[in-house]
């Protein structure tokens, strides 16, 4: 991460589907030395495996301090979170293939036995540079090894090209595809100052390249990249997949920092499948804006995506009630969440609850393998059963003991994290299965009468424009109950509805017009 100058309940509110469940993180006490942040990780056959990352906290703003080689983990850790941690050495390997290994903010993706992992920053040679490298390691063949033990030089694959020279991306795959979304590549010693002692060029793309063969002979075939330097200059932040409003599979890119223009992070996300990169529009995220353990849910009876993100630094915070921006960007504890509707409209909720210390910079969520999945990397939320539902953990980041350390850091002000939370979900809280109840957009002031009542009508008033209006009707659940479309002429300020099949009971009732979400109303139907 480069930066500039016991129980905890937690309730989740407003989440369609998911609203008002609540999340236990129970903490694990593991026999660790010390904590670790900004690592890869996966997991194979119970085990998980966390390769690289930074032993210390925050980096601090003097060169020859910042990103010492004291601080890389050049061993990969193994948690069994049942029984025990442990460490498996690299000493048996050569160093091109270790330095890779060891450096902070690599890009890495999981398939089956392989862990992928693509740049990072570190240490080769006595210099600091992005590694322009592509390992790949069989788990396969760590699985059986114990503590001490040395990884075999059998278990990797390494290969080089100038493209791979990237740290603090995100590397994802689409199909057969792999994505390398985002990042930097950073030569040289940090200096807050933009001094000489380093360099720094953003990829402004999603590099996207194919593996093919087996292992240990794979080979690499690179496709047309996905370029755009407004919106994919970004580095630093959390890449989610999504299941589409049409059910198809793709990526967001949340937040990120620097904008080219200030030393401040995006506020805006950014859509990315094989056709490209769209922005979100009509979105601002203002919170969790740097890589932060994150966690995707999707709802199938909704079709509806969320995604939860765990503490970490934001530019917004919540200060007793109120949303409060601070350009210094300081470390939070804020929980949030970001959702799409079945309609492709998309809101950001922050939690009432929060981490309990300045937590989350650089942890990793890692899914429990027996959750039930309706995509590579998101959780199929209606397989979920019982009422408390265990579905994975959070480990490590970086810990700071006050929000804004960087002016006054001398290394002792933050550490690396070794905390290890067990997550699980509370069904039986589900109530309300909707967006917040919010004020109409201007222009749309609209209600169902009478309310309750045994027949309704809508009543509008909308832009001087024809268009396509959709009610929908959902229960206290956020079950979708039915649905309603009609064409309206400008000038039209009521229709007669046909409720003929609908039950009787309370509804949360969304308007759209020209499939943009206007806002909810509750309404009571009392039978026809």
């Amino acid at each position: 991460m480069f930066r500039r100058l016991s129980l905890l309940f937690l309730s989740l509110l407003s989440l369609v589907g998911i609203a008002q469940s609540e999340l236990i993180l129970e903490s694990i006490n593991l026999p660790l030395s010390g904590g670790l942040q900004s690592f890869a990780h996966a997991e194979y056959q119970g085990k998980f495996y966390l390769v690289g990352g930074r032993l210390d906290g925050l980096h601090q703003r003097q060169p020859f301090a910042s990103f010492d080689a004291a601080g890389h983990n050049d061993e990969i850790w193994v948690i069994e979170p049942d029984t025990g941690f442990y460490k498996l050495s690299l000493g048996q390997l050569s160093s091109s293939i270790v330095d890779p290994l060891k450096s902070t903010n690599l890009n890495y993706y999981q398939e089956g036995d392989y862990l992928f992992l693509v740049g990072g920053y570190g240490i080769s040679g006595g210099s600091h540079i992005t590694h322009a490298t592509l390992t790949i390691i069989d788990l396969s063949q760590l699985h059986n090894l114990s503590s001490g033990m040395s990884v075999p030089t059998s278990a990797i694959q390494q290969i080089s090209h100038p493209d791979f020279a990237v740290c603090g991306g995100q590397l994802e795959r689409i199909d057969s595809t792999f994505y390398l979304v985002g990042g930097h590549e950073f030569t040289g010693r940090y200096n807050p100052h933009n001094g000489p002692s380093f360099t720094q060029t953003y990829t402004n793309a999603v590099r996207r390249f194919r593996i093919n063969g087996s292992f240990p002979q794979f080979q690499v075939s690179w496709e047309n990249s996905i370029s755009d330097p407004q919106l994919l200059h970004r580095r630093d932040y959390n890449v989610g997949p999504e299941i589409r409003e049409d059910g198809s599979f793709g990526l967001i890119a949340y937040s990120g920092v620097f904008q080219p223009n200030v030393d401040l992070p995006y506020l805006n996300a950014v859509r990315i499948n094989s056709s490209g990169a769209t922005e979100i529009p009509n979105f601002n995220q203002y919170y969790n804006h740097y890589h932060c353990a994150n966690v995707a849910l999707y709802d199938a009876q909704n079709k509806a995506m969320h995604n939860l993100f765990f503490g970490g630094i934001a530019q917004y915070f919540e200060q007793n009630g109120v949303r409060t921006q601070d350009n210094n960007v300081p470390f939070v504890k804020t929980i949030a969440s970001v959702s799409r509707d079945s309609m492709g409209n998309f809101w950001e909720h922050k939690f009432q609850a929060e981490m309990p210390a300045l937590l989350g910079a650089g942890s990793e969520f890692f899914i429990d393998p027996s959750i039930p999945l309706a995509a590579p990397g998101i959780i199929d939320y209606n397989q979920l059963t019982g009422d408390t539902v265990f579905i994975g953990y959070i480990f490590g980041g970086i810990e700071s003991s006050a929000a804004n350390i960087f002016l006054s850091n001398t290394g002792n002000e933050s550490s690396a994290s070794s905390n290890f939370f067990k997550v699980s979900l509370i069904k039986s809280q589900l109530n309300l299965g909707q967006k917040e109840l919010e004020n109409p957009k201007s222009g749309f002031n609209w209600q169902l009468a009478p309310n309750p009542g045994k027949h309704a009508q809508i009543w509008y008033q909308e832009p001087e424009q024809s268009g396509v209006f959709k009610l929908a009707f959902r229960d206290e659940s956020g079950r979708l109950i039915s649905e309603e479309s009609w064409t309206q002429m400008a000038g039209q300020r009521h229709r007669d509805l046909d409720l003929n099949d609908l039950p009787k009971g309370s509804y949360l009732v969304e308007l759209y017009f020209n499939k943009e979400f206007i806002s909810l109303q509750r309404w009571i139907y009392h039978g026809h």
